[in-house]
Protein backbone atom coordinates (compact mmCIF):
# COMPACT_ATOMS: atom_id res chain seq x y z
CA UNK A 1 0.00 0.00 0.00
CA UNK A 2 3.02 2.30 1.23
CA UNK A 3 4.30 1.45 -2.44
CA UNK A 4 0.99 2.57 -3.95
CA UNK A 5 0.97 5.63 -2.88
CA UNK A 6 4.72 7.19 -3.09
CA UNK A 7 3.97 6.28 -6.85
CA UNK A 8 0.48 8.16 -6.98
CA UNK A 9 1.31 10.96 -4.51
CA UNK A 10 4.34 11.74 -6.73
CA UNK A 11 2.68 12.00 -10.27
CA UNK A 12 1.78 16.01 -9.52
CA UNK A 13 0.93 18.46 -6.99
CA UNK A 14 -2.75 18.18 -7.32
CA UNK A 15 -2.86 13.98 -6.96
CA UNK A 16 -0.12 14.65 -3.48
CA UNK A 17 -2.24 17.30 -1.99
CA UNK A 18 -5.72 14.96 -2.83
CA UNK A 19 -3.45 12.24 -1.58
CA UNK A 20 -2.68 13.67 1.73
CA UNK A 21 -6.72 15.13 2.45
CA UNK A 22 -8.06 11.43 1.74
CA UNK A 23 -5.37 10.23 4.55
CA UNK A 24 -6.50 12.76 7.14
CA UNK A 25 -9.71 12.63 6.17
CA UNK A 26 -9.95 8.69 6.88
CA UNK A 27 -7.74 8.74 9.41
CA UNK A 28 -10.28 10.95 11.26
CA UNK A 29 -13.23 9.14 10.05
CA UNK A 30 -15.54 7.84 12.53
CA UNK A 31 -14.96 3.81 13.35
CA UNK A 32 -12.87 3.81 9.63
CA UNK A 33 -9.99 5.25 11.33
CA UNK A 34 -9.93 2.57 12.95
CA UNK A 35 -8.57 -0.15 10.28
CA UNK A 36 -6.43 2.38 9.01
CA UNK A 37 -2.25 2.01 10.01
CA UNK A 38 -2.00 6.02 10.40
CA UNK A 39 1.47 6.14 11.57
CA UNK A 40 2.48 4.24 8.79
CA UNK A 41 0.72 5.95 6.76
CA UNK A 42 1.07 9.64 7.85
CA UNK A 43 5.20 9.10 8.05
CA UNK A 44 5.01 7.67 4.49
CA UNK A 45 3.83 10.83 3.18
CA UNK A 46 6.74 12.51 5.48
CA UNK A 47 9.15 10.83 4.09
CA UNK A 48 7.95 12.17 0.74
CA UNK A 49 8.50 15.73 1.91
CA UNK A 50 11.76 15.16 3.34
CA UNK A 51 12.73 13.84 -0.10
CA UNK A 52 11.27 16.81 -1.45
CA UNK A 53 8.73 14.95 -3.61
CA UNK A 54 6.06 16.48 -1.56
CA UNK A 55 5.87 20.35 -0.69
CA UNK A 56 5.42 20.75 3.39
CA UNK A 57 2.89 23.79 3.69
CA UNK A 58 0.92 22.41 0.87
CA UNK A 59 0.38 18.96 2.57
CA UNK A 60 -0.18 20.50 5.75
CA UNK A 61 -3.34 22.63 4.48
CA UNK A 62 -4.65 19.55 2.78
CA UNK A 63 -4.26 17.71 6.04
CA UNK A 64 -5.80 20.15 8.01
CA UNK A 65 -8.97 20.32 5.56
CA UNK A 66 -9.23 16.48 5.49
CA UNK A 67 -8.90 16.56 9.04
CA UNK A 68 -11.79 18.86 9.72
CA UNK A 69 -13.95 17.58 7.55
CA UNK A 70 -13.12 14.11 8.94
CA UNK A 71 -14.11 15.61 12.43
CA UNK A 72 -17.37 17.40 11.79
CA UNK A 73 -18.28 14.14 9.99
CA UNK A 74 -17.84 11.88 12.47
CA UNK A 75 -19.17 14.05 14.65
CA UNK A 76 -22.88 15.00 12.56
CA UNK A 77 -22.70 10.65 12.59
CA UNK A 78 -22.78 10.50 16.13
CA UNK A 79 -25.45 13.08 16.42
CA UNK A 80 -27.53 11.65 14.06
CA UNK A 81 -27.17 7.61 14.08
CA UNK A 82 -26.65 7.86 18.10
CA UNK A 83 -29.46 5.36 18.66
CA UNK A 84 -27.95 2.75 15.96
CA UNK A 85 -24.23 3.33 17.09
CA UNK A 86 -24.95 2.27 20.23
CA UNK A 87 -26.43 -1.29 19.54
CA UNK A 88 -22.83 -1.80 17.89
CA UNK A 89 -20.76 -4.64 19.93
CA UNK A 90 -17.82 -2.60 20.03
CA UNK A 91 -19.66 0.25 22.47
CA UNK A 92 -21.69 -1.93 24.24
CA UNK A 93 -18.52 -3.98 25.41
CA UNK A 94 -17.08 -0.46 25.90
CA UNK A 95 -19.80 1.38 27.70
CA UNK A 96 -18.02 1.76 31.00
CA UNK A 97 -15.14 3.52 28.52
CA UNK A 98 -17.93 5.56 26.64
CA UNK A 99 -19.68 6.89 30.13
CA UNK A 100 -16.65 7.69 31.57
CA UNK A 101 -15.57 9.48 28.05
CA UNK A 102 -18.63 11.89 28.76
CA UNK A 103 -17.92 12.67 31.68
CA UNK A 104 -14.42 13.94 30.42
CA UNK A 105 -16.22 15.63 27.50
CA UNK A 106 -18.17 17.28 29.28
CA UNK A 107 -15.89 18.79 31.91
CA UNK A 108 -12.72 19.03 30.01
CA UNK A 109 -13.77 19.09 26.37
CA UNK A 110 -10.75 21.17 24.93
CA UNK A 111 -8.13 19.27 26.11
CA UNK A 112 -9.76 15.58 25.56
CA UNK A 113 -10.45 16.49 22.09
CA UNK A 114 -6.88 17.94 21.51
CA UNK A 115 -5.28 15.33 23.29
CA UNK A 116 -7.73 12.15 21.53
CA UNK A 117 -6.40 14.06 18.19
CA UNK A 118 -2.66 12.23 18.60
CA UNK A 119 -3.95 8.87 20.08
CA UNK A 120 -4.43 6.19 17.16
CA UNK A 121 -7.88 4.53 18.63
CA UNK A 122 -9.19 7.61 20.36
CA UNK A 123 -8.80 9.88 17.09
CA UNK A 124 -11.40 8.95 15.14
CA UNK A 125 -13.60 7.78 17.96
CA UNK A 126 -13.98 11.28 20.33
CA UNK A 127 -15.66 13.57 17.71
CA UNK A 128 -18.44 10.89 17.07
CA UNK A 129 -19.08 10.33 20.98
CA UNK A 130 -18.91 14.07 21.04
CA UNK A 131 -22.05 13.63 18.55
CA UNK A 132 -23.68 11.08 20.40
CA UNK A 133 -23.61 13.22 23.39
CA UNK A 134 -24.85 16.33 21.33
CA UNK A 135 -21.82 18.16 23.07
CA UNK A 136 -22.17 22.06 21.93
CA UNK A 137 -20.75 23.21 18.47
CA UNK A 138 -19.03 25.80 20.30
CA UNK A 139 -17.26 22.95 22.37
CA UNK A 140 -16.43 20.60 20.25
CA UNK A 141 -15.06 23.49 16.77
CA UNK A 142 -12.51 25.23 18.65
CA UNK A 143 -10.64 22.28 19.73
CA UNK A 144 -11.42 20.52 16.69
CA UNK A 145 -9.96 23.04 14.59
CA UNK A 146 -6.64 23.13 17.00
CA UNK A 147 -6.12 19.74 17.03
CA UNK A 148 -6.03 19.66 13.39
CA UNK A 149 -3.71 22.35 12.60
CA UNK A 150 -1.60 20.65 15.20
CA UNK A 151 -2.06 16.63 14.17
CA UNK A 152 -0.25 16.80 10.34
CA UNK A 153 3.17 18.35 10.89
CA UNK A 154 3.66 16.06 14.25
CA UNK A 155 2.89 12.64 12.16
CA UNK A 156 4.68 14.14 9.27
CA UNK A 157 7.44 14.19 11.40
CA UNK A 158 9.56 10.85 11.67
CA UNK A 159 9.04 10.76 7.95
CA UNK A 160 10.26 14.10 7.22
CA UNK A 161 13.54 13.01 9.56
CA UNK A 162 13.55 9.51 7.61
CA UNK A 163 13.53 11.50 4.34
CA UNK A 164 16.38 14.39 4.55
CA UNK A 165 18.16 11.78 6.12
CA UNK A 166 17.89 9.48 2.64
CA UNK A 167 19.09 12.66 1.29
CA UNK A 168 22.08 13.37 3.22
CA UNK A 169 25.09 12.02 1.36
CA UNK A 170 26.97 8.83 2.51
CA UNK A 171 30.72 9.43 4.03
CA UNK A 172 33.23 6.50 2.87
CA UNK A 173 35.84 7.50 4.56
CA UNK A 174 34.59 7.23 7.67
CA UNK A 175 31.39 5.35 9.30
CA UNK A 176 29.43 7.97 11.12
CA UNK A 177 25.91 6.08 11.73
CA UNK A 178 24.55 9.53 11.82
CA UNK A 179 21.33 7.92 10.31
CA UNK A 180 20.97 5.27 12.88
CA UNK A 181 21.62 8.27 14.94
CA UNK A 182 18.29 9.94 13.67
CA UNK A 183 16.83 6.75 13.52
CA UNK A 184 17.33 5.84 17.07
CA UNK A 185 15.96 9.40 18.42
CA UNK A 186 13.00 9.29 16.41
CA UNK A 187 12.50 5.57 17.91
CA UNK A 188 13.31 7.43 21.41
CA UNK A 189 10.55 10.55 21.05
CA UNK A 190 7.69 8.26 19.22
CA UNK A 191 7.73 5.28 22.05
CA UNK A 192 7.89 8.12 24.48
CA UNK A 193 4.75 9.60 23.38
CA UNK A 194 3.11 6.18 22.84
CA UNK A 195 4.20 5.42 25.94
CA UNK A 196 2.51 8.77 27.64
CA UNK A 197 -0.89 8.13 25.34
CA UNK A 198 -1.03 4.47 27.28
CA UNK A 199 -0.90 6.47 30.54
CA UNK A 200 -3.36 8.86 29.59
CA UNK A 201 -6.17 5.82 28.40
CA UNK A 202 -5.01 4.08 31.97
CA UNK A 203 -5.23 7.35 34.14
CA UNK A 204 -9.05 8.04 32.23
CA UNK A 205 -9.98 4.47 32.76
CA UNK A 206 -9.32 4.98 36.11
CA UNK A 207 -9.58 1.36 37.63
CA UNK A 208 -7.10 -0.65 40.03
CA UNK A 209 -3.86 -1.65 37.94
CA UNK A 210 -1.91 -4.81 39.30
CA UNK A 211 0.03 -5.94 36.12
CA UNK A 212 3.47 -5.85 35.64
CA UNK A 213 3.27 -2.24 33.32
CA UNK A 214 0.55 -0.62 35.45
CA UNK A 215 -0.14 3.35 35.78
CA UNK A 216 2.80 4.70 37.45
CA UNK A 217 5.44 2.48 35.73
CA UNK A 218 4.04 3.34 32.07
CA UNK A 219 4.49 7.36 33.34
CA UNK A 220 7.61 6.81 34.63
CA UNK A 221 8.98 4.77 31.81
CA UNK A 222 7.48 7.35 29.01
CA UNK A 223 9.34 10.26 30.94
CA UNK A 224 12.76 8.13 30.74
CA UNK A 225 12.35 7.36 27.54
CA UNK A 226 11.14 11.25 26.29
CA UNK A 227 13.93 12.69 28.59
CA UNK A 228 16.53 10.39 26.48
CA UNK A 229 15.20 11.72 22.96
CA UNK A 230 15.37 14.93 23.76
CA UNK A 231 18.80 14.68 25.75
CA UNK A 232 19.64 12.92 22.41
CA UNK A 233 18.03 15.33 20.30
CA UNK A 234 20.69 18.01 21.71
CA UNK A 235 23.85 15.87 21.34
CA UNK A 236 23.54 15.54 17.81
CA UNK A 237 23.65 19.01 17.36
CA UNK A 238 26.87 18.69 17.68
CA UNK A 239 27.59 15.94 15.26
CA UNK A 240 29.34 17.87 11.64
CA UNK A 241 26.34 16.26 9.37
CA UNK A 242 23.43 18.05 11.50
CA UNK A 243 24.36 21.25 9.56
CA UNK A 244 23.58 19.55 6.20
CA UNK A 245 20.17 18.17 8.16
CA UNK A 246 19.24 22.06 9.28
CA UNK A 247 20.20 22.92 5.46
CA UNK A 248 17.86 20.43 3.86
CA UNK A 249 14.88 21.14 6.86
CA UNK A 250 14.92 24.87 6.07
CA UNK A 251 14.95 24.55 2.47
CA UNK A 252 11.25 22.25 3.50
CA UNK A 253 9.95 24.89 6.12
CA UNK A 254 10.90 28.39 4.37
CA UNK A 255 9.36 29.39 1.31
Amino acid sequence: MESWLTSFTTQSLTYSLIVVGTVSFLESLALIGLLLPGIVLMTTLGALIGDGKLLFYPAWISGIIGCLIGDWTSYYIGLRFKNWLYNLKFLKKNYTLLDKTKKILHKHSLITIIAGRFIGPTRPLIPMVAGMLKLPLKKFVLPSIIGCILWPPVYFFPGIVTGIAIKIPENNTENDYFKWYLLLISIFIWTGIWLASKWWKKKKNNYIDNSLFNQKKIGWLSIITLLLGFLSLIAIQFHPKMLIFREILSKILII
